[in-house]
C-alpha cells in the first residue's frame, strides 16, 4: 500500500464513519437533531420523521462511502452534505473564536477541513485503488 493510497483510504473511510455517526444520531437522538436544524438550518429540517429518513439515508451513505461503492454517486451526495453543514456553520469557520462574528464556535471550524476532505476523495478517486469500486473494476479487467 502507497501513502496515497492509504492516505485516501483513511479518508474516505473516516468521511463515511462521520455521516454513519451523523446519521445514527438522527436515528437515536431525535431531539437533537431538531435542535440542529432550528439552531442552524432555519428549523427546515425539523420534522421527526424527515430526521429520521435524513438518518436512515446518511447511514446508507456513509456504509457506502465506508466501502468505495458507487462513489461516482455517493461523492457528489456527500459534497452537497458537507457544503450545506459548511453554510450552516459559516460564522464558526469565518471567525471560529466568535470575535467579530457573532455565533462562532471553533468546535466547528473542521467543517471547512471536512469539506475540502471532500473535494479531495472527489478529485482523487480514479487513484483510490482500494475501494471496492476499484477492486471490482480490476477483477473485471482480469476475468
Amino acid at each position: 500500500m502507497t501513502l496515497r493510497e492509504g492516505s485516501l483510504l483513511l479518508l474516505r473511510v473516516s468521511t463515511g464513519t462521520l455521516m454513519l455517526v451523523w446519521g445514527a444520531d438522527k436515528l437515536v437522538n431525535v431531539t437533537h437533531g431538531v435542535r440542529v436544524s432550528d439552531t442552524f438550518y432555519l428549523g427546515l429540517f425539523s420534522a421527526p420523521g424527515l430526521l429520521k429518513g435524513f438518518g436512515v439515508f446518511q447511514v446508507l451513505l456513509g456504509f457506502l462511502i465506508v466501502i468505495g461503492l458507487l462513489r461516482r454517486f455517493t461523492y457528489p451526495v456527500l459534497l452537497a452534505i458537507t457544503t450545506t453543514t459548511l453554510l450552516g456553520v459559516w460564522r464558526s469557520v469565518v471567525d471560529p473564536l466568535g470575535w467579530v462574528v457573532e455565533g462562532g464556535n471553533v468546535l466547528f471550524y473542521p467543517s471547512i477541513i471536512i469539506f475540502a476532505g471532500v473535494l479531495v476523495l472527489w478529485a482523487f478517486r480514479p487513484e483510490d485503488s482500494l475501494s471496492a469500486d476499484a477492486r471490482m473494476k480490476t477483477h473485471r479487467q482480469s476475468s
